[in-house]
């Protein structure tokens, strides 16, 4: 069992940016791929950033040269540098995380883009 918990949300400006952190309970050595998802008010939820345990990266096209996302192996955590926010950008975010027995979610963090 793997335990996922966000934080770095909050209330941000249009053209701001924020950084979220994603703290793994076990060595993120263990889950393969990491990923963030987020997901607005009636709509479903989409994938963000992902990133192998080898360090490969795939964005969405909407996030492609704003959003940055890294992992540090030694420190079980793993990030998304979000630049240049839209209010479009507004959602909760949801880390996760898979290995080869199960996939594992956090409980999301809000982020607000105000225009």
């Amino acid at each position: 069992q793997v335990q996922l918990v966000e934080s770095g949300g909050g209330l941000v400006q249009a053209g701001g940016s924020l950084r979220l952190s994603c703290a793994a309970s076990k060595s993120i050595l263990i889950i393969r791929d990491m990923g963030w998802y987020r997901q607005a008010p009636g709509k479903q939820r989409d994938l963000v950033a992902t990133i192998t345990r080898g360090g490969t990266t795939n964005y969405a096209d909407s996030v492609k040269g704003r959003f940055t996302i890294s992992r540090d192996n030694a420190k079980n955590t793993v990030y998304l540098q979000m630049n240049s926010l839209r209010p479009e950008d507004t959602a909760v975010y949801y880390c996760t995380g898979s290995t080869v027995v199960s996939d594992y979610w956090g409980q999301g963090t809000q982020v607000t883009v105000s225009s």
